[in-house]
């Protein structure tokens, strides 16, 4: 059985549908059993029909050989082939375009991620991006130097807990690094990451006589990064 997946814009938000209809399937969490267990797998191939005619061959006799081969190996599999489209000269590499095109969970993820920081990045509030290391204040990057952004960040990771003063000071400076702040000189750290906060800087809040703590507000927004799990297991 064959069937083609068509992506029709080539844009993050791109909507994806297929030319032959799918029968309806029931919700995915419905009378799931307890116990999961693979029951197949997918193999996606980024190939233009250029590239393969360069390499002297064509995706349908890709497709058959494929079949083939699997048939010799598992002549009980049951096989299904799906061509992604896309339109002539829209870019980006041809296995992330099969991957869009046919739902692969992970670039799925993926994209409506970039989507979403591409929205976040023009609005207000803070932005404390985990994985590339920088702050977004108001859609502006903010000038943290290395050793603001690593106190912020570990506040922000152990949002609603107070940090005492000398937990920050073992677990950001090394005891043989010649600017080792003493316990009060956090304070000034404190100080200056505050002030390249500006309007935000009550988020970093100070528990008298213990230290500090990072409260979540409206106007801040974490990445902590895509780690969305994808199939890809071979």
């Amino acid at each position: 059985m064959s069937n083609t997946a068509l992506l029709e814009r080539p844009t993050a938000t791109a909507a994806v549908r297929t030319t032959a209809s799918a029968p309806a399937t029931a919700p995915l969490d419905a009378d799931l059993p307890a116990v999961r267990s693979p029951r197949g797998f997918a193999l996606y191939v980024g190939l233009d029909e250029i590239k393969a005619a360069e390499a002297g061959v064509s995706l349908p006799l890709l497709v058959d050989a494929l079949r083939r081969t699997l048939a010799e190996l598992a002549p009980g599999a049951e096989t299904h082939a799906t061509v992604a489209l896309a339109p002539h000269g829209s870019g980006g590499r041809d296995l992330d375009v099969v991957r869009l095109a046919l739902h692969e969970p992970g670039a799925i993820a993926r994209t409506k991620a970039a989507a979403e920081e591409e929205t976040t990045d023009e609005e207000g509030g803070v932005v404390v991006d985990i994985s590339r290391k920088r702050v977004l204040i108001d859609g502006e990057s903010a000038a943290f130097t290395y050793k603001e952004f690593e106190l912020l960040q570990y506040l922000v990771l152990r949002e609603g807990r107070t940090i005492e003063r000398s937990e920050l000071v073992s677990a950001l400076w090394q005891a043989q690094d010649d600017e080792t702040p003493g316990e009060r000189t956090i304070d000034v750290h404190v100080r200056r990451l505050r002030a390249k906060l500006g309007r935000y800087e009550d988020i970093v809040r100070t528990v008298r006589g213990i230290g500090y703590r990072f409260d979540r507000h409206a106007d801040v927004v974490i990445r902590y990064g895509h780690g969305t799990p994808s199939p890809d297991r071979f």
